[in-house]
């Protein structure tokens, strides 16, 4: 497994590869790795030749008062984790290797960034598209695999690579959950035992507007209006939206149909938890 650190020295090594003609798989991610990452990783593995792990806890997708500073890290367990999963590739950049000082150029997605997550984080999807953007430059992946658990930043990824006409196919994989249901998520440590419990009040929300939608019901008000009951009803809990929208471009819907998707936070303490499930 290489490890790189500069962007210069890594595209050496990425025109090497392409001059193989080799497949090169990628997963983008922000350190600390879980499950749900080595799901990626694995599903990268038997899609290509090559698979190159990025990571980077980018600092320009997290606001003003949220956890860049506390945000777990642990390179080290890291690269142990990676040298496992027989990864390649590994880059490591700093801020300032992936941010000039005089930085002025960033990537938006209209409309789809600015609701949901979007409407809780101000400018958070411009970073992590921003981000994004820059490291296919750097890598040129053929494939780069995303988790539906963040089904928000999948769903605005695949618009930006769509409208700006960027060579990548995005892979979408299955949320991974612990084994009481919690989906995995890095920040899960932040969590106590008590509050992993109560943590679960939002999975249990959405399983049960799916068990109603798989009985019929399909008006979307009243299978939100249930949802919200659950999480309403645990206390140290706060809900920041349930949500039922369209797959393909975020929009509420008054009806289920098969391509709907329910989107849904809450904070425990100062951890923010986001899930889904498709209807």
């Amino acid at each position: 497994m290489e490890i790189f650190k500069k962007k210069e020295k890594i595209g050496e090594k990425i025109r090497e590869i392409k001059k193989t003609g080799k497949k090169i798989g990628f997963v983008a991610t922000m350190g600390y790795l879980h499950n749900g990452h080595i799901s990626l990783i694995s599903k990268a593995r038997e899609e290509n030749d090559i698979v190159i792990v990025s990571i980077f806890v980018n600092p320009t997708q997290f606001g003003p008062g949220e956890d860049f500073e506390r945000y777990p890290r642990n390179v080290n367990r890291d690269i142990e984790l990676l040298e496992k999963e027989k990864v390649d590739i590994v880059f490591i950049p700093d801020a300032d290797e992936m941010y000039k000082k005089d930085h002025k150029a960033w990537v938006n997605v209209e409309e789809y960034s600015e609701i949901l997550e979007g409407k809780l984080r101000k400018g958070h999807f411009r970073g992590v598209c921003t981000v994004v953007a820059k490291l296919f430059n750097i890598i040129q992946p053929d494939r780069s695999y995303f988790g539906w658990k963040d089904a928000q930043q999948l769903i605005i990824i695949k618009k930006m690579v769509d409208d700006l006409d960027i060579p990548v196919e995005i892979v979408g994989c299955p949320t991974l959950r612990e084994k009481s249901g919690l989906a995995e998520s890095s920040r899960n440590i932040y969590l106590t035992e008590e509050e992993k419990q109560k943590a679960l009040c939002l999975y249990k929300a959405l399983k049960k507007i799916e068990e109603m939608a798989k009985k019929g019901e399909k008006n979307t008000k009243k299978l939100i209006e249930e949802g919200k009951k659950i999480i309403l009803s645990t206390g140290g809990v706060e809900l920041q939206y349930l949500e039922i929208v369209n797959i393909e471009n975020l929009q509420p819907v008054e009806k289920i149909d098969n391509n709907t998707i329910v989107l849904g936070a809450i904070k425990i303490g100062n951890v923010h938890l986001i899930d889904n499930i498709f209807l």
